[in-house]
């Protein structure tokens, strides 16, 4: 029972995180005006966030994982909690934006010590669960805690939202710091270990096709609100974030089986970087037709979740250390979503009607799969090679890939 109630204390945790990552699109307009910015300016706060998230685990992960996987976890809380409520009382943009930065740090930190905990916590036969549990908390975050936080932002304001969040982070950190035993787990591979993973040809194009998907599909969402403004003149974004939430969800838990009935995931990669592309083509104009909008962001949030399951199939079936090639993965995964923010705010910046601003997302995405049916395949045609089966509970979220680091999971997941 301890260790459920642990694990729960985990996912709430994750539920936290997964909020933090997603409602700031939304607060956009309200933060820009409320601090006198532009709203390409705006959105680089995401940048500082997703590049920190990004970073934070290859740089200080290894450093705090001698002090044990608790620490590192209450650790992350602390930060997470404590850079949530600097953001809600930023004065001035230069401080939202070093708060962004050091929440994304903690949020960093908190996933794949939180993933790595939840398996050891339980018994063999339930670490598949205890994992789905603890990711599917950042899941929930995009599906109820985005358009919660935006609905406390329309009644008190942006700066609520935020305070919702470091309430959130504070009551797993006051769970996690009396209910969670001291673990013992894998720690997410090093800096030194990711970069060790691009000597290898397959594991390089494999993270390099990641980095187009995210700089696409990540880097777009983090606009989605002034894009829905002048695609659809649409009111409150919130349904419609929620239904992206949704699509998200439904594309995480279909993937895994469509895997293992295909037995090529390198093809449903391709597939679905494909289907990405083609959905954001079209958002412009979705709005033509009351609803038709609701149709591209469905499909564009269930295409970008499904897709990291199908490429971490391919990197932990490889040879080599599979732990420090999808925990690169991870991190070209939150890497392409802060270059994507940034790059969409210069073309807003420099008058990119926000309405095309899919247009160039789109490409990126082409590009990706162009990449994907050249370079990629030659590669992989040259570096084949048999691989163990990977069971189907392994991760469906970004940056909670490094759990999959821990050694009893590969073992023992059902």
């Amino acid at each position: 029972m301890g260790g459920t109630r642990a694990v729960a204390l985990l996912a709430l945790g994750s539920f936290a995180v997964g909020t933090d990552a997603y409602a700031m699109a939304g607060l956009l307009p309200a933060v820009a005006a409320d601090l006198d910015v532009s709203v390409p300016l705006a959105g680089q706060s995401v940048t500082a966030f997703t590049l920190c998230y990004a970073l934070a685990a290859p740089l200080f992960s290894a450093v705090l994982a001698r002090r044990g996987t608790r620490t590192v976890i209450v650790t992350a809380l602390v930060v997470f909690a404590v850079a949530n409520a600097g953001s809600a009382l930023a004065e001035s943009y230069a401080g939202l934006l070093g708060s962004r930065a050091l929440a994304g740090a903690g949020a960093g930190l908190f996933t794949p010590a939180a993933a790595t905990a939840a398996v050891a916590l339980v018994p063999p036969e339930r670490r598949g669960r205890a994992l789905g549990l603890v990711l599917g908390g950042m899941s929930a975050g995009t599906v109820l805690g985005v358009p919660l936080g935006l609905f406390v932002a329309a009644d008190s304001g942006w700066r609520a939202a935020l305070w919702l969040i470091t309430g959130l982070g504070l009551v797993a950190l006051l769970g996690v710091a009396t209910a969670l035993p001291a673990v013992r787990g894998a720690a997410a591979p090093a800096l030194r270990a990711r970069l060790g993973a691009l000597t290898r040809p397959k594991v390089a194009v494999v993270v390099a096709v990641t980095f187009t998907q995210t700089v696409a599909g990540l880097g777009l969402y983090t606009y989605l609100e002034p894009v829905l403004h002048r695609v659809a003149d649409v009111g409150s974004t919130v349904p419609y974030l929620w239904v992206w939430g949704i699509g998200g969800v439904c594309g995480s838990l279909l993937a895994g089986t469509l895997v293992d009935r295909t037995g090529k995931p390198a093809l449903l990669a391709g597939t679905l970087l494909g289907t990405l592309g083609a959905a954001l083509a079209l958002l412009p104009w979705a709005g033509a037709v009351p609803g038709l909008v609701l149709v591209p962001l469905l499909v564009w949030g269930a295409v970008g979740w499904a897709f990291v399951v199908p490429q971490q199939h391919r990197l932990l079936a490889g040879e080599g250390d599979g732990g420090a090639a999808v925990g690169l993965n991870s991190s070209a995964t939150y890497l392409g979503g802060a270059v994507g923010s940034a790059l969409g705010g210069l073309a807003l910046a420099h008058g990119l009607d926000a309405r095309w601003l899919p247009l160039p997302a789109a490409g990126v995405a082409c590009a990706g799969v162009l990449f994907h049916l050249t370079v990629a395949r030659r590669v992989a045609r040259r570096d084949t090679g048999p691989g163990p089966h990977l069971p189907d509970d392994v991760t469906h979220g970004g940056g909670a890939a490094d759990a999959t680091a821990a050694e009893p999971l590969e073992r023992n997941t059902p």
